[in-house]
């Protein structure tokens, strides 16, 4: 019965503090896109990564 004492206002504690970073990541803009990582997943961007990679190397003389 005593562990009680300790367990209920840490279990409480902890709660508010799920609470206090769910809603500054709520309000940080973490969840504003949820679909573009899924879809940049899917997206094929090999041929602009390689011709980007070309253009980062310098050209020899």
């Amino acid at each position: 019965m005593s562990a009680l004492v300790y367990l209920i206002p840490v279990a409480l504690f902890l709660g508010l503090l799920g609470l206090a970073g769910f809603l500054w990541a709520l309000k940080s803009g973490q969840f504003e896109d949820l679909d573009g990582a899924a879809h940049r997943v899917l997206m094929d961007d090999d041929e602009e990564s390689a011709s980007e990679r070309k253009s980062d190397k310098p050209e020899k003389p």
